[in-house]
């Protein structure tokens, strides 16, 4: 691997103008009105699992359109009201099993691992949540499905599922509503992002390597996918440009970063050729928050930092949440 992109001295004072459409919130506020509007009573049971030292317990909430999303509750043996953790997923990736999650519960959080809808057949275990949405044509993947407008956009189902999860883990009689905080990397952390824009009790994000950020310049000079998909998409569709860009700035991280006033933390790698380093100081340079910090990995890749950033945010979130 090499360096993929400015230098980290450009990188921390990089900070680009991303085209913001004039109705931004509105769209945001009609979207998740229209979606609350239709909601049911979510659905807690207990999964099955071998795993007898923790809760474990399967999660239906109503997302976009009322629809039903799946995610994993996984936190320790009590109903103490407590802070909780609501994790996104990567691109691809689905909620899997039972109990894969465990780490943010045996740290005494509750642990919301929420599925992506549409996906999980890509890596890991599996994902269990459907996308009842067609599309126009599209190319493969799922960055141009319904790339037309903002109202059809996949991006738009998906992120508003996020908002409502934290709807639904608000209600948990076993979670302190003031405490919670979301996390993901790579499309999780652009969830996160997205979630803790959109959401005003969101008390801290933590996005890891965070995609869906700085549309214009990661679909120009990305060279790894999934944002080369609009690059094919664009390809074939020669006239528009102007449109897809249009629609794709309803949803980029930076324009959800410049509403984010919630402590944050994020993690950045060098050597990232996946999400480049450049579109996430765009988003980490633009925050509204007075307390950010970005942890940076020279030497690693798309991965970022791992098992050690976890460790770094623990340590990080417990003196906030």
């Amino acid at each position: 691997m090499a360096l993929t992109d400015l230098p980290l001295d450009d990188l921390r004072t990089f900070r680009p103008d991303v085209a913001e459409p004039d109705d931004f919130d509105a769209f945001w506020e009609r979207t998740l009105t229209e979606s609350r509007a239709l909601r049911t009573p979510s659905a807690l049971v207990p999964a099955e699992t071998p795993i007898d030292q923790l809760i474990v317990e399967d999660l239906t909430f109503s997302g976009f359109g009322g629809e039903p999303i799946r995610a994993w509750v996984t936190r320790p043996k009590d109903e103490t009201p407590r802070a909780a953790v609501v994790q996104f997923i990567g691109y691809g990736g689905g909620r899997g099993l039972a109990g894969e999650q465990l780490q943010w519960a045996a740290a005494g959080y509750v642990h919301v691992f929420v599925d992506t809808r549409g996906q999980g057949s890509s890596w890991g275990s599996g994902g269990d949540t459907p996308d009842p949405h067609g599309s126009a044509g599209a190319a493969p993947g799922f960055m141009t499905r319904g790339i037309d407008s903002p109202d059809t956009y996949y991006y738009r189902r998906v992120f508003t599922d996020a908002v409502l999860a934290i709807d639904a883990v608000r209600e948990f009689a076993f979670v302190d509503p003031a405490r919670i905080a979301v996390t993901g990397g790579s499309q999780g952390g652009g969830i996160s992002l997205a979630a803790a824009a959109l959401h005003p009790d969101v008390a801290a994000v933590m996005p890891d390597v965070p995609f869906l950020c700085h549309f214009r310049r990661s679909v120009e000079l990305t060279p790894s996918l999934p944002f080369p998909e609009i690059v094919r998409y664009l390809a074939v569709h020669r006239d528009a440009a102007e449109n897809v860009f249009r629609t794709l700035s309803y949803f980029d991280g930076v324009n959800f970063a410049r509403r984010i006033t919630a402590p944050a933390l994020f993690s950045v790698a060098l050597m990232d050729d996946v999400v480049l380093p450049s579109s996430v100081f765009a988003a980490f340079n633009h925050l509204a928050s007075s307390d950010a910090d970005i942890e940076v990995y020279p030497f690693n890749g798309h991965e970022g930092g791992g098992a050690v950033q976890w460790l770094r945010q623990t340590s990080w979130l417990a003196p906030r949440i």
